[in-house]
């Protein structure tokens, strides 16, 4: 007899783990994937409903183990690119989500438990929750945020000026929460299950029909008159070289292309040139001061001739070296990955600092407590920085346009996390230049993966974003969050473009930040505890009556 009941288990066991690796793919495929460079963008809205169906019909006991094979499975697709990163990161990121989702399958489980037939409302919730709670600390990451896979859509894309990507999130995952509430008990007879959806589910589905209208009304119609506004001449090198390969030959061919782009640029007579992120690997200051290596000092000494011609200004990417006194009396050498902005005639003005570095690849601060994985990442030739403390805002005059151009610099990851160009623009930037290096994943779906959150920072604080990159995506994309003008992607080319500059104005957004996505996390853990609480309560009074 329990050889009867074990073999019926099995079958159930088998959809569910068919109804995640559904979602998985679905989800994987939303974004921009090796399938598809742009993504499925109208497959996020149903990607997760298999997956919110096993929620349903999961056991307790089985809960934890779903969650785990879903973000194993989901992430190992959608971040495949992460194994030409650092191999490392293939593992540590679908491991880390594996765990997320372990935590996150049971809440969903008990949501549903406690809620009934208003569950499909709070596990959107809690799943909009769950993706801002993830973004924060060592381990935060914002690739993968539901909302993301909107960026094609503008009148979409505006409605971060409001609630920040975590509206957009809420918008795009509640049909696949509402699906899977529906389709629970299997999909024999959909028509008719949806028929029978009860008067208050369809009050709900009317009102969300009716938010999601008032979304595309505002993102349509609430946009930045670009006619009106003044522009800055830009030039975007993209070298098309991958400065981690290391060594002076590297370096020697990626100055040559730099240069030669350059001069080429200038031509255009743009307001300023700007280079990717260590688009010039050699700390030049640190280089020109200690002169440890002849060769290295040669091509910084040449760049520096270079500049020193130049009647207008460059940005460049590169490593800053600064010697300090360690705790032992010690000489020691510290780095920071950086902006740094040069005045015509090649004199440095001033400095940006990346604030917020890649975790395990470009900073690890708990080397006492995991010593060993320490270890295993130094051997693994990884390079920690420095982490920067201000949020600089640039200055130069336009002198096409004749005024007076604030800008800041996101340095590759940062420009994921939508606090930063928040602050950014509220210490007075009016334009947000991220400068990146994304030439070592190979991948264009790689590269649009990370372009489309510069989208959501435009339209967020409704200005412009200017992205030049060493291997893609290089692109301007103005404040109403549309890319306006780019190039392919690992070619080897420049671009000179108009930037639109908004001056005028916060958004809602900008004021108050990310809001919204504390809110709906706050509201995740408040609503299931106080449910919580009165079932408890009830089962209590049950027992003693």
């Amino acid at each position: 007899m329990s050889g009867t009941l074990e073999n019926k288990k099995i079958p159930q066991f088998l959809i569910n783990i068919a109804l995640l690796l559904l979602s998985a793919i679905m989800f994987s495929l939303s974004f921009p994937s090796f399938i598809n460079s742009t993504g499925f963008p109208f497959l996020a809205y149903f990607a997760l409903f298999p997956a919110f169906i096993v929620t349903y019909r999961m056991k307790w006991i089985a809960a934890p183990f779903f969650g785990l094979f879903l973000g194993l499975i989901s992430y190992a697709i959608f971040n495949y690119w992460l194994a030409s990163f650092f191999p490392i990161t293939i593992i540590i990121v679908p491991l880390l989500y594996a765990t997320y989702y372990l935590l996150l399958f049971p809440v969903l489980k008990l949501s549903n438990i406690l809620f009934i037939r208003k569950s499909f409302i709070i596990n959107s919730i809690i799943w909009v929750g769950y993706e801002y709670l993830r973004t924060k600390g060592f381990l935060g990451y914002s690739y993968g945020i539901i909302g993301y896979t909107q960026y094609l859509f503008p009148p979409i894309v505006r409605v971060s000026s409001l609630t920040g990507i975590w509206g957009i999130s809420l918008l795009v995952i509640f049909p696949s929460a509402f699906l899977g509430y529906v389709f629970k008990d299997g999909f024999k007879d959909w028509l008719a299950k949806l028929k029978k959806t009860v008067i208050e589910e369809k009050i709900i589905l009317i009102i969300y029909a009716l938010i999601f209208t008032s979304a595309l009304f505002y993102g349509s119609f609430n946009t930045v008159d670009i006619s009106k506004l003044k522009t800055w001449k830009v030039s975007l090198i993209q070298h098309n070289i991958d400065p981690w390969q290391g060594g002076y030959a590297t370096y020697r061919e990626s100055l040559t292309r730099l240069k030669r782009l350059s001069e080429k640029a200038v031509l255009d007579s743009p307001d300023i040139i700007i280079w990717s992120e260590t688009s010039f690997v050699p700390a030049i200051d640190w280089h020109t001061r200690y002169r440890p290596d002849p060769k290295l000092y040669e091509l910084v000494k040449e760049l520096k001739d270079f500049l020193a011609i130049q009647t207008i200004p460059f940005l460049i990417g590169n490593g800053e070296g600064i010697l300090i006194t360690d705790e032992k009396g010690e000489n020691k050498r510290i780095d920071y990955n950086a902006a740094l902005l040069f005045e015509p005639g090649g004199k440095q003005k001033a400095i940006y600092r990346k604030t917020h570095l890649v975790p395990f690849t470009e900073h690890f601060p708990y080397k006492k407590q995991v010593p060993f994985l320490y270890k295993l990442l130094e051997e693994s030739d990884t390079h920690f920085w420095e982490k920067g403390k201000e949020y600089t805002v640039f200055e130069i005059d336009s002198k096409n346009s004749g005024i007076k151009i604030k800008f800041s610099t996101p340095i590759c990851f940062e420009d994921t996390f939508g606090y930063i160009s928040r602050e950014f623009v509220l210490n007075g930037a009016d334009v947000i230049v991220n400068i990146t290096n994304d030439s070592w994943s190979g991948s264009i779906a790689a590269e649009v993966q990370h372009m489309m959150h510069a989208v959501f920072r435009a339209a967020e604080n409704q200005r412009s974003v200017v992205r030049s990159t060493n291997g893609g995506i290089t692109c301007i994309i103005d404040p109403n969050g549309k890319i306006i003008s780019r190039i392919d992607p690992f070619i080897e080319s420049f671009l000179t473009d108009e930037v639109p500059v908004n001056d005028s104005g916060y958004t809602l957004y900008t004021k108050i930040g990310d809001l919204f996505g504390i809110i709906f996390a706050i509201l995740s853990i408040l609503v299931i505890l106080l449910k919580l609480a009165i079932f408890c309560k009830k089962i209590v009074t049950k027992h003693k009556s």
